[in-house]
């Protein structure tokens, strides 16, 4: 009886302690997240403290406000500032300037400069011969544009620009901006009252001087003065009052006046029902009530901006309004359509449509609007525009919601955001469809659907949001269940789902914040925790194309490739440079996963022969690897590699254990016993009085060695566990305030490889020390983007890196747990 209280009581504490832990602030707040194009983040605190944004930074605005008697208030969003135009920019209008790409003698910048021998050309300058209206390769490039003014009174007047490299800017012989970098899109630069003053009616100069440094080339500015039509309309900032991070969703509450308000966005990602992964369906559902027990007249305002459908603002978009299947239905995209033409990293989506829906009622009203004009309907008492088809620049998606008179029991709206990509990948010539579409549904029909199952779907996402929270409690404890919630959207957005030609499954990431590959090997191998834990056949489909590269005859070579192109473009390897030992040890290791989650080798079978030239190379190369790249390029390239040599090993036992499942005794042996001498003799020549070193051969120094985790969880058991008990005391005496750098050359690290070193420890005091700084890193960071991977131990600022798919990695301790269950 008294072993009973004691019980009782510790898990009383228990739970008391988890209500008043700290509640984890995310670097930033999933919003939209489906596909590296669909994803669409809040980069704060508050909901309405800033303009929602894709993942590359670039404005992908939605704007909620709710009307509480006549009282209107923001709580989605940030108004964007609205510009009128003084001086086009290419965006708007073709121009021509003065220019030279000859150093030029005297005061160039100045109004009264004579440039009659300076070249006349077009804007935009730049290397790209397919975009540049004059071509613009050489270091330097001297820019006049000569402009009159009708009307030269602004209250403020904004420098309009979009450069590559380095610029210096002048007004009428006045320096107006200076800076040392590049923008892909334009930036508003708001230029000094003095310098205003002295603007004149005729003969104004807007000089510029551009520098490149390497890279891409790029020249167009022009002048913008505020657009004020809205100042004067009253929009109060909701008061947020909580937000909280599940696994799929992101819920809000707000206070709104006499009203609280709450906005919920599920992106409902639940990894083994692929027809829903693949629904490109975020929900968006806003509930208001009363809270002084009275009733209140209240409407809803939804607005998107047509941005999510183009590259760059400068994109001509058509949008159109519908009904359909008991929807009401607003569509936009670019109308030039390029599909599958752009390629790369900091890139977005401009062809197929963005897609806005909610159930059809007298109640409901939609509209399309220029950007300055979609608020004025809903504010005032002038009738929204009817045209069911518009053309033009940053067009807005509108939709006005009357709930009618809303008391405590409240009322609540259900909003769609859908995104129909037409088609997903090239893969090697082919064009292949997103997943949702491989049966020959419309995005109608998803909608639709999507509309019908709301109720259910959500029942289905919230137990499973409950579920994912209380394992990784149990196997990690709160501030670790955090963390593998903070990473799950970001995780799967960073990826697409299609069908290859023969009917495989692809799951192909994107190497978001990095150089834009496409299935990535190094990407796919840290991933792998996540999926492996909750549908290893999306880990096949993230090898499928990497073994079809191989098997085809395509990929030549007796290792993997990196990856398979530029993303979207799956067509062959674009990195330029090998990671034999790196792919090699991934792909085999990823495999014998797969195989251990699902019960029996079948994959392995499949491409069987494909992985023993892959491990004969590893067994000639990987032991002690010569100076190549691992997974950690960034960090240059490195000889004798104890941790790689480290994942070889673990890859050949790997291999050995696979032949055993499929029968081939005398195989498993000799790969068993290869790996067993690799690791006694790695421990000789690694180690380092108390730990082991970065590389063989060179004292003093260390690194994280986070591919001994499979060592343990795969079985393999070729190492003996005073390896990883040495290295972990010794990281206890390596750590940051932000985390364990990676290795002693420098004091930044990558926080999926913290989480996979902290899965080396044996008891949960060392694993909560590896972890804890992890945690506080993305709780304090003032890199507010989707939490990077890579950033700095002192001062908690990201490195590089942004909405990466390597997150994934954060749950190598719930695989660890969940594996020692079964």
């Amino acid at each position: 009886m008294i072993k009973k209280i004691v019980s009782l009581l510790a898990l009383t504490l228990a739970l008391i302690n988890t209500g008043n832990a700290q509640k984890l602030r995310a670097p930033a707040y999933p919003l939209v997240t489906h596909t590296p194009y669909q994803s669409i983040w809040s980069a704060g605190n508050e909901l309405n403290g800033s303009a929602t944004q894709h993942w590359t930074a670039a404005e992908h605005s939605l704007t909620g406000l709710v009307k509480v008697d006549g009282q209107i208030y923001r709580f989605l969003g940030e108004e964007s500032t609205l510009y009128k135009t003084v001086l086009a920019t290419t965006d708007e209008e073709n121009y021509t300037v003065k220019y030279t790409e000859d150093a030029p003698s005297g005061n160039w910048f100045n109004a009264d400069f004579n440039d009659a021998s300076w070249k006349s050309g077009k804007a935009p300058f730049t290397d790209s011969e397919s975009k540049a209206k004059t071509v613009w390769k050489s270091n330097n490039l001297w820019f006049r544009r000569t402009f009159d003014l009708e009307d030269k009174n602004f209250s403020k007047l904004f420098l309009k620009l979009r450069h590559d490299d380095n610029v210096h800017v002048y007004l009428n012989g006045e320096k107006i901006y200076d800076v040392s970098g590049w923008k892909h899109e334009f930036k508003f630069i708001e230029i000094e009252k003095a310098v205003i003053q002295k603007l004149k009616s005729k003969n104004n100069v807007l000089a510029i001087h551009i520098e490149n440094t390497g890279g891409g080339q790029w020249l167009d500015a022009g002048l913008v003065t505020e657009d004020v039509s809205l100042k004067n309309i009253k929009i109060h900032k909701a008061a947020q009052k909580n937000v909280t991070l599940e696994a799929t969703s992101t819920k809000y509450t707000f206070d709104c006046g006499k009203t609280e308000l709450k906005i919920t966005f599920t992106s409902p990602l639940i990894l083994d029902d692929l027809k829903l992964l693949s629904r490109p369906v975020t929900y968006v559902n806003v509930k208001v009530k009363s809270k002084d027990n009275k009733e209140h007249k209240v409407q809803l305002y939804l607005g998107v901006s047509s941005a999510l459908a183009v590259d760059s603002p400068a994109q001509q978009v058509e949008a159109w309004k519908y009904n359909q299947d008991n929807l009401a239905i607003l569509k936009a995209g670019s109308t030039e359509q390029p599909i599958l033409q752009k390629k790369g990293d900091d890139v977005r989506i401009d062809w197929g449509y963005a897609y806005v829906a909610t159930a059809s009622s007298k109640n409901v009203q939609q509209y399309i609007s220029t950007a300055n004009k979609g608020l004025e309907p809903f504010y005032s008492t002038k009738a929204a525009s009817t045209v069911a088809n518009q053309k033009g620049l940053s067009l807005l998606l509108n939709t006005i919601v009357d709930l009618g008179t809303v008391g405590s029991k409240g009322a609540d709206q259900l909003f769609m955001l859908g995104y129909d990509e037409l088609f997903a990948v090239n893969y090697f010539g082919t064009n292949l469809k997103p997943w949702w579409k491989k049966d020959g549904s419309t995005i109608e029909k998803e909608l639709s659907q999507a509309n019908s199952d709301y109720k259910k779907v959500l029942q289905k996402c919230d137990a499973f949001d409950a579920q994912l929270k209380a394992d990784a409690i149990k196997a990690g404890g709160q501030k670790y269940a955090d963390l593998c919630i903070l990473s799950y959207r970001q995780a799967i957005a960073a990826h697409s789902i299609t069908q290859a030609p023969n009917g495989d499954i692809l799951f192909l990431s994107k190497e978001n914040h990095s150089n834009g590959s496409i299935n990535t090997v190094d990407l796919t191998y840290p991933s792998a925790p996540l999926f492996l834990i909750y549908n290893p056949k999306l880990m096949e489909g993230m090898l499928n194309g990497i073994f079809y590269y191989s098997e085809s005859g395509k990929w030549k070579k007796p290792f993997p490739a990196h990856d398979l192109g530029t993303y979207p473009i799956a067509t062959g390897q674009t990195y330029g440079e090998d990671m034999p030992v790196e792919e090699g040890g991934n792909a085999i290791i990823v495999v014998a996963a797969i195989a251990q989650q699902e019960g029996n080798a079948d994959y392995a079978k499949k491409h069987w022969a494909t992985l023993t030239e892959w491990a004969a190379y590893l067994r000639k190369s990987g032991f002690d690897p010569e100076n190549q790249l691992s997974t950690d390029d960034f960090a240059g390239h490195l000889a004798r590699n104890a941790n790689l040599s480290v994942k070889a090993i673990e890859a050949l036992a790997a291999y050995g254990k696979l032949a055993g499942m499929l029968g081939d005794k005398k195989t498993e042996l000799d790969y068993t016993n290869a790996a067993k001498e690799m690791a006694l003799k790695w421990m000789e020549l690694a180690k380092d009085n108390d730990h082991y070193t970065l590389a063989f051969g060179k004292p003093g120094t260390w690194s994280q060695k986070y591919n001994l985790v499979w060592d343990t969880i795969l079985d393999l058991n070729v190492f003996p566990s005073s390896v990883r008990k040495t290295e972990v005391a010794y990281y206890l005496t390596k750590q940051n305030k932000y985390g364990l750098p990676l290795d002693s050359r420098e004091n930044y690290t990558k926080s999926d490889w913290v989480l996979w070193t902290a899965t080396l420890a044996d008891n949960k005091k060392d694993f909560d020390a590896i972890v804890d700084p992890m945690w506080k890193y993305a709780n304090e960071t003032n890199s507010r983007v989707p939490v990077s991977d890579w950033h700095e131990t002192l001062e908690g600022n990201m490195m590089n890196f942004k909405a990466r798919s390597v997150v994934a990695g954060y749950y190598m301790q719930l695989l660890k747990w969940k594996t020692s269950k079964k």
